[in-house]
């Protein structure tokens, strides 16, 4: 390994190091609710792909998964499954399906970003809708395996 690439490896452990610091107000929510959840059947494991706790079998909501911070919370078993993008669910065009992990990571990249500010953020953007930004771009992601910051 050369010196330039262990400095790119030690700088980039450095930025998620911020990052996941940052967004520990919302990975503490997730956590809570993540460990609420284990109570009633979810359980959890650490992805380092995702850079997140992953609850699997989270027993509430429609289906599909939940970002917080570094917390997924995933109502399946696994992550590693296909899903529709927000523009195809909208009747936007018939985009091909995505893998829901890489959807929810690029989440976690916009939480470790934003950190406190991601909340807020998402909800002035429109919430859980065809119309938000960080969802277009977390579709984007998956897609493609780049860009998924929302103002790109």
């Amino acid at each position: 390994m050369s010196a330039a690439s262990g400095g790119s490896t030690l700088l980039r452990r450095l930025a998620f190091a911020l990052g996941a610091l940052w967004t520990l107000p919302n990975t503490a929510l997730g956590l809570l609710a993540g460990l609420v959840g284990i109570a009633f059947g979810a359980h959890a494991h650490w992805s380092r792909r995702d850079r997140a706790i992953v609850f699997h079998r989270w027993p509430w909501g429609p289906g599909g998964a939940l970002t917080l911070g570094n917390t997924i919370l995933h109502t399946g078993d696994s992550l590693d499954s296909t899903c529709v993008t927000y523009a195809h669910r909208a009747g936007h065009g018939d985009e091909p399906e995505i893998m829901l992990a890489d959807h929810e990571r690029a989440h976690v990249y916009q939480y470790m970003v934003l950190g406190p500010l991601f909340l807020p953020l998402y909800l002035l953007c429109g919430g859980i809708s065809v119309h938000n930004r960080f969802e277009r771009a977390a579709d984007r992601y998956a897609r493609s395996g780049r860009d998924w910051w929302p103002w790109a």
